[in-house]
C-alpha cells in the first residue's frame, strides 16, 4: 500500500499513521469546523487480513463507517426482529441501547468518524430517531452523492486527501442541516454531563419543558429517550472506569449509579451481551469487542474501552 508520509501536511495538521496490534491507525488534528460535532475520528487498514467477528456495544454516539475496501459481511442487531443488514460497506448508525454482531471478511480499511448526538442530527439533516437501533447505507443518509465521495476517497492513496475530502463534504452539510433545539441541547449537556445520573425530571424543570414534551423533543433530535440515554451513559462510565482496572465493581456500581453489582450486571447484559469481566478480558477490534478467535488477538481499539 502506498501511502502519504508521515507528517505531510494538509489543511488542519499533521497526518499521523503508527502500528497499534493488528491495526495501522491514521489520525491529524480535528478540523477546526467540525470539532464541536466529533467524539473520533481515526482511520485504520488491517497489517495483516484476518476475518473476525466482534460485538458492537452502545457508545452514546452516532457512527460514520467509509469503507475503502472490503465491506461487513453482516451486521446484526441483537433482540431485534430482521436486525441483519446482509452485505454492507460505508455506513451510518445512530444511536443504539442494544449491542448488534458484525462479521468481516478480513482486509478491512475505513475511515471512522463519532459524532455527538445532536452533531449528527445537524450533520445527517433528518430526524436521529429514525436511526435509533439501525446501520444504514450512506447513500440512503447522505444522498447520491456519498457514493461518489467514497470511490473518490478509496481511489487515492494518500490519507490527507482522504480526509480532506471527508472534511469539504461534511462541511458543506453543516450549513444544510437543521438547528438542534436549545432546549434539547441544553437538556443533553445536562445528562451527558452528569453521566446520565441527573434525575430526567430536574432536567425538564430546567429547560422549562414538560416531561411529556421534553421526551418527544429529545427523541426526536437524539434518537433515545432520556432515560435511554441516561443509561447508555452509566454503561459508558462504567466501561471506562473497568478499562482503568483501579476500581472494584461494588465501587464502579456506586460511582456509576447503579443499585448494586447485580444491576450493573443486568446492564452489561442489556448493552454489552456479555459480563463485565469478559468485556474486560475481550480482544478489542476497531470500534468494537472481538467475539471469537478468528479475530485477530493483536488488534486494539479506540473506541470500545472509552
Amino acid at each position: 500500500m502506498v501511502l502519504g508520509a508521515r507528517g505531510t501536511t494538509a489543511g488542519t495538521g499533521a497526518v499521523e499513521i503508527a502500528r497499534l496490534g493488528g491495526l495501522w491507525r491514521v489520525t491529524r488534528p480535528w478540523h477546526p469546523g467540525l470539532r464541536p460535532y466529533l467524539r473520533s475520528y481515526v482511520g485504520y487498514w488491517e497489517a495483516v487480513p484476518t476475518p473476525y467477528e466482534a460485538r458492537l456495544v452502545p457508545t452514546g454516539c452516532a457512527t460514520l463507517l467509509i469503507s475503502l475496501a472490503e465491506p461487513f459481511t453482516q451486521l446484526r442487531r441483537l433482540g431485534m426482529r430482521d436486525g441483519g443488514s446482509g452485505s454492507i460497506g460505508s455506513l451510518v448508525v445512530g444511536l443504539e441501547d442494544r449491542p448488534a454482531i458484525c462479521t468481516h471478511p478480513g482486509g478491512q480499511e475505513a475511515i471512522r468518524v463519532e459524532f455527538t448526538p445532536l452533531g449528527a442530527y445537524r450533520l445527517f439533516g433528518m430526524p436521529m430517531s429514525e436511526l435509533t437501533n439501525l446501520a444504514v447505507e450512506i447513500r440512503d443518509v447522505l444522498g447520491p452523492g456519498a457514493g461518489e465521495l467514497v470511490e473518490r476517497m478509496a481511489s487515492t492513496r494518500d490519507w490527507a486527501a482522504r480526509f480532506d475530502l471527508l472534511d469539504a463534504a461534511l462541511l458543506d452539510r453543516l450549513g444544510l442541516g437543521p438547528d438542534p433545539t436549545p432546549e434539547v441541547d441544553q437538556a443533553w449537556q445536562l445528562l451527558s454531563g452528569s453521566a446520565g445520573a441527573i434525575p430526567i425530571a430536574r432536567i425538564a424543570a430546567e429547560v422549562g419543558w414538560s416531561q411529556g414534551y421534553l421526551i418527544r423533543r429529545f427523541t426526536q433530535q437524539i434518537g433515545l429517550t432520556p432515560k435511554a440515554s441516561a443509561r447508555v451513559l452509566r454503561f459508558r462510565r462504567a466501561v471506562t472506569l473497568l478499562g482503568r482496572g483501579t476500581a472494584s465493581l461494588t465501587e464502579i456500581s456506586t460511582a456509576c449509579g447503579f443499585y448494586d453489582q447485580a444491576h450493573l450486571n443486568r446492564e452489561f447484559q442489556a448493552f454489552a451481551g456479555t459480563t463485565p469481566g469478559r468485556m474486560v478480558a475481550a480482544r478489542r477490534v476497531e470500534g468494537a469487542v472481538a467475539l471469537t478467535g478468528s479475530a485477530n488477538s493483536s488488534k486494539t481499539s479506540s473506541a470500545a474501552a472509552r
